[in-house]
């Protein structure tokens, strides 16, 4: 039977994946602490298919608000053809969160989709406060959820802590989709998550 793995072991193996691009950083303002996010000083901020089948798409029945998501037989097929594409469905992501909570490595795709939300923001009062979020879950060293990332990137988004953007996580985002590219993906499309839904899809089209 085999062994279960930890979830330190996964982090120490998905570590090993990680290939960081160099990063400039910005400067932050004199006088401005730029590490209270993690907790280390008293500040305000601690205060307050695989190709398309030749058959006929087989469609599943359309669903009332708040039901059970049912993606199609083509959506699925379609996520083994491109890992981008899992992504952007919202059923494809579901399904493959359910893959990475069985790896213990579930947080690295909520921080890839907390730091999508984060760039769709333009109030700096917002992009300040979940910029702040961000850190604290998934890049603090005292969160449990933190995720995997190299020294370099850490110091580049410790630096922008000052004045935090939008896109201070860019780089970080980009290291953690590549892990899941590279490292995740590869096992879901191999993994009983993924093939028993295939399956079934192919089973109801059959079916109909």
């Amino acid at each position: 039977m085999p062994r279960s793995v930890s979830g330190v072991e996964m982090r120490k193996r998905q570590a090993a994946h990680i290939e960081a691009p160099a990063q400039a950083p910005g400067q932050p303002r004199p006088n401005t602490c730029c590490l209270c996010w993690c907790g280390c000083c008293k500040c305000l901020w601690n205060e307050d298919m695989m190709e398309r089948s030749d058959r006929q798409t087989c469609k599943m029945d359309s669903i009332e608000a708040g039901d059970e998501l049912h993606p199609t037989l083509d959506e699925v097929m379609s996520w083994a053809r491109s890992f981008e594409l899992m992504l952007r469905s919202l059923e494809g992501r579901e399904v493959f969160r359910e893959f990475l909570r069985s790896e213990y490595s579930e947080d690295n795709l909520l921080f890839w989709l907390a730091c999508d939300e984060l760039k769709k923001e333009t109030d700096p009062t917002v992009v300040e406060e979940k910029a702040r979020i961000i850190y604290e879950d998934y890049v603090s060293i005292l969160s449990p959820k933190e995720v995997s990332l190299d020294s370099r990137v850490r110091e580049g988004i410790n630096l922008s802590l000052a004045e935090p953007s939008n896109l201070m996580y860019e780089e970080a985002q980009l290291q953690i989709y590549t892990l899941m590219h590279r490292d995740s993906y590869p096992r879901f499309l191999n993994s009983s998550v993924y093939r028993d839904l295939l399956a079934n899809r192919r089973r109801t089209c059959l079916d109909t």
